[in-house]
């Protein structure tokens, strides 16, 4: 049986919001996922994404104006 052909990524940029709790739920998993050395699991906006334990971690900071933002990212080559 011939080997199926990887479906195709198309580009994407979107943003989630959650609970408090749900967020802390997440951020626990993330943390032992990362501790283990195994892969973190998460579906956001109905598509399912696989971060591998040997991913590049960034915290980024933005200040504009009256607002702030902090975002925690998680960068890897797609195979």
């Amino acid at each position: 049986m011939a080997a199926k052909a990887a479906k195709k990524k198309t580009a994407r940029d979107v943003e989630t919001k959650y609970t408090v709790r749900q967020t802390i739920a997440k951020l626990r998993r993330l943390a032992d996922c990362l501790e283990r050395k195994k892969p973190f699991r998460i579906q956001i906006a109905g598509e399912r994404v696989c971060i591998p334990p040997e991913t590049n971690f960034t915290v980024e900071h933005e200040r504009k104006e009256k607002n702030e933002e902090v975002e925690f990212q998680f960068k890897w080559a797609n195979v």
